[in-house]
């Protein structure tokens, strides 16, 4: 990584006075002489224009010829020849890749969400995870242990997102972000972004409020009979009781009179009954 020393080994034990090391550097076509060790006598090739590069970071072991390369950057990305002549010739290659400071991870809200006191029960909680300046990653959110979402890159020096919505905080939530060597990780370990399921009911806001007109809806259903049936039952009461005060009662009383037909000499009589109302 970029900042760290490196060391290309020879595997040499130990150098004798006609051995020949010597180091060369190759970037697409082109291929530079570097440093090497002849009789034991070192050279550097780091003042010359095309290895601004290398200048005062490059140094051979006397006994071995290995080459070291201190604070490295992306430029010392490239690959590297060694010639041994010992009386033979041997050839060793070093492909080195060097990769930008691994950056740890911030999680932040995605969108802007409201503070947690202003939050209403019907918005989760939207984060995101970002990484910048990286190459070569890949980008993850983890649930404890268990893989969540990832996304991974080869591009040079971008910056890269994943974003994760929770309704609440249920288990411990990090995000990583990995080179196949090395990593860097951030834990949700905050409730300022999101708030815990133990501090209140996270049923949908949508079926609360269904839940509640359904109930709110019977009830008044309910109570609508209830009037009804009641009205109905105290119209008949009324009625009943009105008839009832209608009604006129009187007493009769019967007096009897005699009187003789005229016509029939008094053989036959008639009675006439008078009837007095009170």
């Amino acid at each position: 990584m970029e900042g760290d020393s490196i060391t290309l080994n020879t595997d040499v034990t130990e150098l004798q006075r006609d051995d020949l090391i010597l180091w060369t550097f190759r970037l697409n076509s082109s291929e530079t002489r570097i440093a090497e060790n002849y009789k034991r006598t070192i050279s550097i090739y780091d003042n010359k224009e095309n290895n601004e590069r290398f200048r005062d970071r490059l140094k051979i072991d006397e006994q071995t010829g290995s080459l070291t390369i201190t604070n490295i950057n992306k430029l010392h990305s490239g690959l590297y020849k060694l010639q041994i002549m010992k009386g033979h010739v041997k050839h060793k290659s070093f492909n080195l890749a060097v990769y930008g400071l691994l950056t740890v991870p911030v999680i932040s809200d995605f969108p802007q969400n409201p503070s947690v006191s202003e939050r209403s029960s019907e918005q989760n909680c939207s984060l995101l995870c970002s990484a910048v300046n990286v190459s070569a990653v890949t980008l993850s959110w983890y649930k404890g242990n268990s893989l969540l979402y990832s996304i991974s890159v080869s591009d040079l020096s971008i910056s890269l997102s994943l974003p994760l919505e929770l309704e609440c905080l249920d288990a411990s939530y990090s995000c990583v972000v990995a080179y196949s060597f090395i990593n860097r990780t951030t834990h949700l370990n905050t409730t300022d972004l999101c708030q815990t399921c133990s501090d209140g009911p996270h049923v949908p806001f949508k079926g609360i409020i269904a839940a509640v007109f359904l109930l709110l809806l019977a009830i008044s259903i309910l109570a609508l009979w209830i009037f009804c049936r009641l009205r109905s039952h105290k119209k008949a009461v009324q009625e009943t009781r009105t008839t009832v005060e209608g009604l006129d009662y009187t007493d009769a009383i019967f007096t009897t009179n005699r009187a003789q037909d005229s016509e029939t000499n008094g053989q036959n009589q008639t009675e006439y009954s008078e009837v007095t109302f009170r």
